[in-house]
């Protein structure tokens, strides 16, 4: 995704040359996740993913993203190295996680800002992040990596993708002076596909790193949640997403086949997938002692 000619931005970065998969379970047994990711048909990797579990003030907190790099990797880079950090070290993280993640978005963006100012070339990234805390799941995005849960077995965008053509944000960059022009797709100034973004210097008085958050509760009814980069969702839709892979209960597995599915389609982009299976109806047989 992301700029106009991306193809001539693509030396220097390094390639898998086949795709990645792994997956875990929490410590608590409340959810077990997987991921999978792919350069695809593209020869450069921009996509970044991060899967991790930590404790905080004695709570098991899950932290999940995709992060799709436009202009090269380094912005998507720093964003999975520095974001999930910053977030878990915010002194509100616990008592109040959405104040929190709008924060740990807006700093990550400016220290990636400052570290920028030697490079000649605007890099940006997309994130679509999840925080399992308790009994809620809070997602979080910027840019079109989305997320999909499946509750009651239905399919529920979670995130919207911000696109310049979307009639708020348009107008949120032409009241700060910018403008939306048709090159191949909808582009904020005729460069970038997406209107929020970390990155992107030249642009940022346009491209935020605000993001737009929302929160589900996690209980019986909520099965599982899909967090994925558009190369995916350019060929795949939620529903299809979710009908596919509902019957998998091992989330890697269930990463796998979407990648799988969205290459075979014809996807022209990289494809990173995380499946976040959740266990809030299973009781977790303890060890008897």
């Amino acid at each position: 995704m992301g700029y106009l000619n991306n193809v001539l931005s693509t030396s220097g970065t390094h390639v898998e040359d086949s795709p990645v998969s792994g997956g875990g379970l929490s410590q608590n047994g409340k959810f077990s996740y997987g991921y999978a990711s792919s350069p695809g048909k593209r020869s450069s990797m921009e996509d970044f993913y991060e899967t991790r579990i930590d404790g905080v003030d004695g709570e098991i907190v899950g932290l999940f993203g995709v992060f799709d790099g436009h202009g090269g990797a380094r912005a998507a880079e720093y964003v999975k190295q520095n974001l999930f950090s910053n977030l878990i070290r915010h002194p509100k993280f616990i008592a109040d996680t959405k104040s929190a993640i709008a924060d740990a978005y807006s700093h990550t963006d400016s220290e990636f800002l400052k570290s920028e100012n030697n490079q000649n070339r605007d890099a940006g990234s997309t994130a679509s992040t999840a925080v399992l805390v308790g009994d809620r799941l809070l997602v979080a995005n910027v840019g079109d990596s989305r997320a999909v849960i499946c509750r009651d077995g239905k399919a529920i965008a979670v995130s919207r993708d911000h696109k310049p053509d979307q009639t708020d944000e348009r107008q949120r960059i032409e009241d700060a002076g910018g403008f939306v022009m048709w090159a191949g797709t909808w582009r904020v100034g005729g460069v970038l596909a997406v209107s929020r973004a970390f990155g992107d210097r030249l642009l940022k008085q346009y491209v935020v790193a605000d993001p737009e958050i929302q929160e589900e509760v996690i209980d019986s009814s909520l099965e599982f949640l899909i967090l994925a980069s558009d190369g995916l969702w350019d060929v795949v839709t939620n529903e299809e997403a979710v009908t596919m892979i509902k019957t998998i209960e091992e989330p890697e597995q269930a990463a796998k086949r979407l990648m799988q599915e969205a290459y075979q389609r014809g996807s022209a982009d990289n494809i990173t997938c995380i499946v976040v299976r959740f266990m809030a109806g299973v009781t977790v047989q303890q060890p008897q002692t």
